[in-house]
């Protein structure tokens, strides 16, 4: 594994709450894009955003297509904390796989960066849910990390100040705090 055992540094690929609350050290941030897995809210949050009574909707990688996201260079020195502090707040539940996957910074450089994949054949990952139902979910949500409205508002501002547009965070950020996305006319009503 980069950084963790072979002294370089490592890698982390932010794409949702990591960009705006990575909650470790890192020398050098910098905009990137991930070929082969999209964001979604595709994982039913039964810690962080809900409890397994009232489940809220949290982020994960999903297969096919890019997303764009943060990345983080970790100094070598503090790799293997920094990868224990990840495992401790990614697999709570174990909804998401660890993986090292090439990623391509803005500025051309290639790397290789630790990701946290959604487990499509784990009870918490929710797949492609329908407009109105992601709303319900979000709305409801609350767990030890706050209410997950929050967790969606901030994400689609961090996204958007990166200049990256998600229609589906900003669907729902118009819903839950109307004037901050685009609306989106599934969601009306």
């Amino acid at each position: 594994m980069t950084g963790e055992r072979d002294g370089t540094d490592l890698w982390v690929f932010g794409y949702g709450s990591l960009i705006w609350r990575p909650g470790f050290s890192f020398v050098e941030s910098v905009q990137a894009r991930l070929h082969g897995y999209h964001r979604s809210l595709c994982v039913f949050s039964h810690v962080h955003r809900g409890t397994p009574e009232q489940p809220g909707l949290v982020l994960g990688l999903d297969r096919g297509g890019v997303c764009r996201g943060l990345a983080f260079r970790v100094a070598a020195g503090s790799a293997g904390e920094t990868v224990e502090y990840l495992r401790a707040r990614e697999q709570a539940t174990a909804v998401y796989i660890e993986r090292h996957v090439p990623l391509k910074l803005e500025d051309g450089r290639q790397v290789r960066a630790l990701v946290y994949v959604a487990d499509r054949r784990h009870l918490q990952y929710a797949g492609k849910l329908p407009p109105t139902e992601l709303l319900k979910l979000v709305r409801q949500g609350r767990g030890s990390s706050g209410e997950n409205p929050d967790y969606v508002l901030q994400t689609h501002a961090h996204l958007r100040k990166m200049g990256i547009y998600d229609p589906v965070l900003a669907a729902l950020a118009q819903e839950l705090a109307p004037g901050l996305g685009a609306p989106h006319p599934s969601l009306a009503g």
